[in-house]
């Protein structure tokens, strides 16, 4: 599916506020709520619209502790480790990164306790990890919600 200005205004639009209604949108760039609703199930449908979710502050859910982590694994390990971090309900984000084997992952807990009962209980006993690296978020400047088209 090719997106055209109109598709892109209402993506926009949509991620600056995903409860943004058909008829809102269609107020702003001159259309039916109909003519909306209809390009928005085509999006959904093509894909390009993967799901609708409200982006939830960490913190104040009791989240205190940012850290990203970069981890090296064994080639043969990857897929296997990437897979029970992916279902730690710590990990926020989980991606393979170029590189000899990396994966970059974000990790939100309550506190720095926490934080180190996961790196040493949860993160160290995985087979098959070579090299762990950690960063602390200290202050967020921006965080994606939405593509910018």
């Amino acid at each position: 599916m090719k997106i055209d200005d109109t598709d892109r205004m209402i993506l926009q639009l949509l991620a600056e506020n995903g409860r943004m209604s058909y008829v809102d949108i269609g107020k702003e760039l001159n259309l039916s709520r109909v003519a909306i609703r209809e390009r928005v199930n085509q999006l959904i449908k093509e894909g390009i619209i993967e799901k609708f979710s409200a982006v939830i502050n960490s913190e104040k859910v009791g989240k205190a502790v940012s850290a990203f982590f970069e981890v090296d694994c064994e080639p043969s390990s990857l897929v296997n480790v990437a897979e029970a971090l992916a279902n730690n309900p710590s990990v926020a984000s989980c991606y393979q990164m170029t590189g000899p084997s990396t994966l970059h992952m974000h990790v939100l807990v309550e506190d720095f306790i926490r934080l180190e009962n996961f790196i040493n209980e949860e993160l160290y006993s995985l087979e098959g990890i070579t090299r762990v690296e950690s960063h602390i978020l200290l202050r967020r400047f921006k965080s994606r919600t939405g593509l910018k088209l």
